[in-house]
């Protein structure tokens, strides 16, 4: 499946909390993610992405272990995903060090997630704030085929404009190079 996601910086943050928080209910929750590669930075070199990601809710947690693949879509950088649970998080990080695997980065993420359906398709729009990075920012994503890529970001295009949020906000700028820029 692809991630069909677009990603824009928010100007009016509480405006556009408050339109999500009329399509549904917020599910308020801190990501840990921490990033790997090869030692010859061979996976960022093929636009691919292996992630380690704790979830930390009000009354939860889990982890889950991503892989995504390089972009299918230029404009919006819409990625095959592949994500499963792990049941320990410190032995997820072992075996991945273990294999080899170098830590790039990790942060955290600030988030207020809502799903819904819009347009015929299960939504999750999230707004993200970063504590190293200025700014607040919402992503729209669905899973989709491949052949539906097109159509799907048409959608979730509608969908941030209905929200309020100007198209030309949107970017491709990943949360990982941002920190990395910012650390620098």
């Amino acid at each position: 499946m692809i991630e069909a996601e677009l990603k824009a910086r928010v100007r009016t943050p509480e405006a556009v909390k408050q339109l999500l928080d009329q399509r549904a209910e917020a599910r308020v929750e801190v990501y840990r993610d921490t990033y790997y590669d090869r030692p010859d930075g061979s996976l960022e070199k093929a636009d691919q992405e292996l992630r380690v990601r704790t979830v930390l809710g009000a009354s939860s947690a889990r982890t889950v272990l991503t892989f995504k693949e390089a972009s299918v879509d230029e404009d919006s950088g819409s990625k095959p995903e592949y994500e499963t649970a792990v049941a320990d998080a410190e032995a997820a990080h072992a075996i991945l060090l273990g294999l080899g695997h170098v830590e790039v980065i990790a942060f955290e993420k600030q988030c207020r997630n809502y799903d819904f359906e819009a347009r015929g398709r299960r939504m999750l729009a999230t707004l993200v704030r970063v504590p190293e990075l200025d700014g607040t920012f919402l992503e729209v994503e669905t899973l989709v085929e491949e052949s539906e890529l097109s159509a799907a970001l048409g959608d979730i295009g509608s969908v941030i404009s209905e929200l309020g949020v100007d198209l030309e906000d949107l970017t491709r700028e990943t949360y990982t190079d941002a920190v990395a820029a910012r650390r620098a």
